[in-house]
């Protein structure tokens, strides 16, 4: 995403029209879900996807036609097999799409897409909402939890605030509401600069994680061995909070060059509320750990916590193979996270008082 808006903002500094097509909705098999996002250029070239195939070839010639319109609005794509809608989709599902027009004239929509890009840079909750009207009359706005306010002025339901959570919400009526996280807190703090460490940043980093490196020996703390990585933190791993404050939003990764290493940064790491914490190793050697964790005065309850071996059971051997497994386990732990908040945020919503 941050690519994407930082070629929005490009783009509209040097004058050019850019439209920007986002799925609000999707139900059944459909190849991307709500918020995935594609600019079209005015000469037909894009970047980004909202899927690829039939329907990003149809929406990429809508968003021509927006060029020349104009206007902004919504277009519904149906995706079941033998319909006369069909758009060619391998599976079925249904897609909303959204067409927004972004002209340099439009001094308020560089502003918002410049604020968009500072947000996405920050260690912050933030939410970016768009106000779907019927007619080409649309409004986007932001909202971060830090400072607690919106980018503009608007005039939203009462408890509308509800609607900021972990997964993107579409609202119906009139106007409709697509409100979707922008960037979120939390980091995902990797001790140890070694060559697991080298591949696994990258793929995090891809995936929309926040990767910082601590390690202790300086040439391991190169910035450009980890390409995506937010920073390096070089310091002592036996007193790793005289640099850093590890939070709820946070995920640790413990892959440090020795066992002893690896087991002072795990009992600091599991009296902190991190959302998740993972050890490289074998369960031979984590039998060994949890009893010193215990000697130690660590809970079960806190030794439960504890991700080990680390990363998806897929027979890695080599640091690609084992980089793709951590990555995996931490894209089902943030989803499993993320849906439990969604049912939470349901049951609220729907609580009688």
């Amino acid at each position: 995403m941050r690519e994407l808006f930082l070629a929005l903002q490009e783009a509209l500094s040097n004058g050019k029209k850019i439209v920007l097509c986002s799925i609000i909705a999707s139900s059944g098999s459909t190849p991307r879900g709500a918020g995935a996002k594609m600019i079209i250029y005015d000469d037909g070239t894009t970047l980004g996807t909202i899927g690829g195939g039939a329907v990003e070839h149809a929406a990429n010639l809508i968003g021509l036609e927006v060029h020349h319109s104009r206007k902004s609005f919504t277009k519904a794509f149906t995706l079941a097999p033998n319909q006369v809608a069909d758009l060619g989709m391998i599976c079925g599902g249904d897609v909303k799409v959204y067409f927004q027009f972004f002209s340099s004239d439009n001094q308020d929509q560089l502003r918002l897409i410049r604020r968009i890009n500072d947000l996405l840079e920050k260690n912050v909750d933030s939410w970016l909402i768009t106000e779907i009207h019927e007619e080409s009359v649309w409004n986007m706005n932001l909202f971060d939890r830090q400072s607690a306010t919106f980018f503009s002025q608007t005039e939203y339901p009462q408890d509308f605030q509800k609607n900021f959570i972990q997964q993107a919400v579409l609202i119906l009526g009139d106007p409709t509401y697509y409100v979707e996280p922008l960037s979120q807190s939390g980091f995902v703090y990797v001790f140890g600069g070694g060559h697991v460490s080298q591949e696994l940043v990258p793929a995090i980093a891809r995936v929309g994680f926040r990767p910082v490196v601590f390690e202790d020996r300086e040439q391991f703390s190169d910035l450009s061995l980890f390409p995506g990585a937010v920073k390096t933190v070089q310091g002592n791993f036996q007193c790793i909070s005289e640099k850093i404050m590890i939070t709820d939003t946070d995920y640790v990764v413990i892959m440090t060059r020795g066992h002893q290493a690896d087991y002072q940064v795990l009992e600091q790491a599991l009296r902190t509320p991190a959302s998740y914490v993972g050890v490289i190793g074998s369960r031979h050697k984590m039998a060994a750990t949890q009893s010193r964790l215990r000697e130690d005065g660590i809970s079960e309850a806190d030794i439960a916590r504890i991700h080990n071996p680390i990363g998806l059971p897929i027979l890695a051997e080599t640091p690609e193979e084992i980089a793709i497994s951590i990555t995996a386990e931490l894209i089902l732990h943030r989803a499993q996270h993320r849906n439990r908040d969604l049912l939470f945020s349901h049951e609220e919503m729907f609580k009688v008082s």
